[in-house]
């Protein structure tokens, strides 16, 4: 395998070349410059060309730049992974023009056969008893909350309290300000009692309530716990009960099916649902198999990342990890906890990703098939 780093492309521009072009610039600002002493559009080219020649140059550059950089690379036939640089760029008294492009080559290697790629497709036919299960998540989905005045709290209730943490009568939103604000406490906050849901032994503390009692609860946090300033210390919860809600459920009739799409039966809401999972499953039957040839392919190629865009890959992965972090929830610092693994992680994706943009070029290549950079991430990400 080759992977040649910053290689140099040293390119000229003959004279004849850049004049034509250098002409047609020159005519244009001719047309238009507004000049003392000439009208508009008559004043001498040499006038023109001293009074503008920086203009004229880079425009020149722009235009003639790009189009010489891709035929020397065709010419040179170079699998171009990224142009880093455009320098020297210079123009000659005879208006011969020489820059040089620095590029990083595509790494060199064998593709294996790739047009009889064994892979195993998954079930796609669709079962009663998904469709089913899919009914029930719509149902749960319309469920209504009505108040439980009359008895105490029980499990499976829904609570809405009011809560504050503290630390030995210090509050848990100075002592973490960066954690999650619902372990600094809140008003009017709903919780679902379920055995170990929300904080350890939280739920099981307030069975027994009735609206509009105090409680005051206790919670060890374990040593392994992510927020560091709670990891291994007991917090005070003061709990106000203010409404117990129950979960009804609506029955699985026409009405439901009505309410969910208007205008639908619950025959044909069934069969909508049936659909759908139907095209879920197709699309991923479709990216099993994507991922198996994709794993066929990287288990026999060896391919030599160029570090210079593994590095800037790995920006970009390591950047999408903590903003993915960050919006379920994750703190800066405890991001900063686990700094290792995520950049470990985003080097493995990214060069994953790379080696995977390598390979779908290289097929793309001997295919004579065109591949776009929103084909790629469509793919890869």
């Amino acid at each position: 395998m080759r992977c040649v780093l910053n290689a140099k492309l040293q390119i000229e521009l003959p004279a004849d070349e850049v004049a034509k072009e250098w002409d047609a610039i020159a005519n244009s600002f001719a047309r238009f410059a507004k000049i003392p002493g000439y009208r508009p559009g008559k004043a001498p080219r040499a006038v023109i060309d001293k009074r503008f020649r920086k203009e004229i140059q880079d425009e020149l550059t722009k235009k003639l730049v790009s189009k010489s950089y891709h035929e020397a690379v065709e010419q040179e036939q170079l699998r171009v992974a990224s142009l880093t640089n455009i320098e020297d760029i210079e123009f000659a008294e005879d208006k011969s023009m020489r820059f040089r492009a620095t590029v990083v080559t595509a790494p060199e290697f064998e593709l294996p056969d790739y047009k009889q790629i064994p892979v195993q497709l998954p079930e796609t036919t669709i079962s009663d008893e998904e469709v089913e299960a899919a009914m029930e998540r719509l149902r749960d989905q319309s469920a209504d909350f009505v108040d439980v005045p009359e008895r105490a709290l029980q499990m499976g209730d829904f609570a809405v309290v009011d809560f504050e943490g503290s630390i030995e009568n210090k509050a848990i939103s100075e002592i973490a300000p960066q954690a999650s604000k619902n372990l600094h406490g809140g008003k009017k906050f709903w919780l679902h009692l379920a055995p170990e849901n929300f904080l350890p032994k939280f739920c099981e503390q307030l069975i027994g309530l009735k609206p509009g009692e105090p409680r005051l609860v206790i919670v060890d946090f374990p040593n392994d716990f992510p927020v560091k300033e709670l990891a291994g210390k007991k917090a005070d919860y003061a709990v106000t009960l203010r409404e117990i809600k129950e979960k009804v459920l609506p029955p699985i009739d026409d009405a439901l099916a009505a309410k969910l799409v208007p205008g639908k039966t619950l025959d044909a809401l069934r069969e909508m649902i049936e659909h759908d999972l139907e095209h879920g499953k197709e699309h991923d039957s479709e990216r099993a198999k994507e991922a198996q040839i994709l794993k066929y392919l990287h288990e026999r190629i060896q391919v030599e990342l160029p570090p210079a865009l593994l590095q800037n890959e790995t920006r970009r992965a390591l950047a999408d990890l903590v903003q993915r972090n960050r919006e379920r929830g994750v703190t800066d610092e405890m991001l900063k906890d686990k700094e290792k693994e995520l950049i470990d992680a985003a080097a493995g994706m990214a060069g994953h990703r790379l080696k995977t943009n390598f390979i779908l070029h290289r097929i793309a290549e001997r295919e004579k098939t065109q591949v776009t950079k929103e084909d790629l991430d469509s793919r890869i990400r």
